[in-house]
């Protein structure tokens, strides 16, 4: 897995452009900082922008960059909320959201969902003790099985970024991309043919908005959209792109059979087979910046036990794409990160 392990002269260079991120804002989620990122970002120490370009521009079939060491002070950062709803502002853990968008800015732009997580552009990846056994980024018991992230959604993200502020049973990240893979000439063919459904992940749904939130205007809007998604899945290929070196969309859990075309169903069935055999884990520690190539690699995430005491894992996490205009008809506003 390329890693970029970064220098001590390289934090600190890395330290002052937060710590002017961070003088125009309390909060990553205030307009001016997502203004001023992608300016700042042009800052980076060169090694860093080189790493993170090269993974955007050339594509490797890796699929994933880490930029680790960054140094993550435990006490600073305080406890493991119970539950994203608990990020207060200023957030304790600021310096390190500032550093995630900064990294996502170099490629693209960073965004959110009115349906996930409040409408926020960062994420809290955590285990919240209701959703123990459910198939959730904050669910623990039960495996997060492998998927490309927003699958289902034609505006999903081109990248991934994750920043591990604690890992301390190492959990693993589960991860896998589509190399090596071998498929008869007909079933790879017919991945590239809509014959495949993928319904909203369970972090979109109604039951799981912020609890304070009323169900109203745009937002109740969004919420029958997910609804009609949910029940009246669109048909999609999930393999699209150059046939050679394919950009894929999945997410099996959230999958109905293919009742109408047997073979495609055969082939779908042969990827997924193909995807699990190839399928790896990755264990993330504190300072840990993982980028993912949400078109190149899925990922997932095995079970584990939480405490709720304050120290389980937590991820902040946020997603980029490559051209914003994309999903205009899906956003207030030409500056609006957040897609309803």
């Amino acid at each position: 897995m390329p890693r970029l392990r970064l220098a001590d002269s390289e934090i600190s260079e890395i330290r002052k452009l937060i710590a002017e991120l961070a003088s125009q804002s309390r909060s990553v989620e205030e307009e001016a900082v997502h203004r001023e990122a992608p300016v700042l970002a042009q800052e980076l120490p060169r090694r860093v922008r080189k790493a993170v370009l090269d993974f955007k521009l050339l594509e490797p079939r890796d699929g994933c960059l880490i930029v680790s060491n960054y140094p993550i002070d435990d006490a600073k950062i305080g406890s493991t909320p119970a539950h994203w709803r608990q990020s207060g502002a200023p957030s304790r853990a600021l310096e390190e959201e500032l550093f995630l968008v900064l990294l996502g800015s170099l490629l693209g732009t960073c965004i959110g969902w009115s349906t996930q997580q409040d409408g926020r552009v960062v994420h809290d990846i955590l285990p919240i003790k209701e959703h123990t056994g459910e198939q959730l980024g904050s669910g623990s018991e039960q495996l997060l099985w492998w998927h490309t992230e927003d699958a289902f959604h034609p505006y999903r993200g081109d990248y991934l970024g994750m920043a591990c502020l604690r890992n301390q049973d190492r959990t693993a990240t589960t991860f896998a991309t589509l190399e090596g893979i071998e498929l008869s000439e007909a079933h790879w063919n017919l991945l590239f043919e809509p014959h495949f459904t993928i319904r909203p992940d369970e972090s979109h749904l109604v039951k799981n908005k912020a609890s304070h939130r009323p169900v109203e205007g745009d937002l109740a809007e969004s919420y029958v959209r997910i609804d009609e998604m949910n029940t009246r899945p669109d048909k999609i290929a999930v393999l699209f792109g150059d046939r050679d070196q394919p950009y894929m969309r999945l997410d099996p859990y959230f999958m109905d059979e293919v009742e109408d075309h047997s073979e495609a169903q055969a082939a779908l069935d042969g990827l997924i087979a193909g995807i699990d055999a190839n399928l790896r884990d990755l264990v993330l520690e504190a300072g840990d910046f993982c980028l993912i190539d949400n078109f190149q690699a899925v990922h997932g995430r095995r079970p584990f036990k939480a405490r709720f005491d304050g120290t389980d894992r937590w991820m902040k996490r946020v997603n980029v794409v490559r051209d914003l205009r994309k999903s205009r008809d899906a956003r207030s506003g030409a500056q609006s990160l957040i897609i309803s």
